[in-house]
């Protein structure tokens, strides 16, 4: 019996991976995510170390999928202030800390921000938001 949960957990790992690769294939060109260099900056002072890395294979699939991400590893920013922006929800939004990024042209899309996680530190999480749309408003975009 044990065996056969560990086949049925294989099996859905198996159908996630080719879900994922199958959306990168269909979405369309490659993305490519930048980083504001203030957001950059954030993220390296995020702790543990195993945020940082969490956040950067976050970005990974956001790579890969593009607009395709969906829950649980990205939502959209809830409320006014965030119209537009979206979250990155890393290690399936198990991490304590969200990118806050936006697209700013069919292949790119740029992190503004890093913030917590709103449950956990509402005010941080405004306050992240606020940091990043104004930031969107510095952008020189090509």
């Amino acid at each position: 019996m044990a065996a056969d949960k560990r086949k049925q957990k294989a099996k859905g790992k198996s159908r996630v991976t080719k879900k994922t690769q199958a959306a990168a294939k269909a979405s369309g060109p490659p993305y490519r995510v930048l980083w504001h260099p203030a957001a950059d900056a954030e993220r390296d002072a995020s702790w543990p170390p195993e945020e940082k890395v969490a956040m950067l294979h976050a970005v990974e699939k956001l790579e890969a999928v593009g607009p395709g991400l969906g829950s649980p590893h990205s939502s959209a920013v809830q409320g006014e202030a965030g119209q537009g922006l979206r979250e990155l929800r890393p290690r399936a939004g198990r991490s304590r800390w969200r990118p806050i990024y936006r697209r700013v042209s069919p292949s790119t899309f740029v992190i503004l921000a890093v913030a917590p996680e709103a449950q956990i530190d509402f005010r941080g999480f405004d306050a992240a938001v606020r940091r990043a749309v104004e930031r969107l408003g510095q952008l020189e975009l090509d």
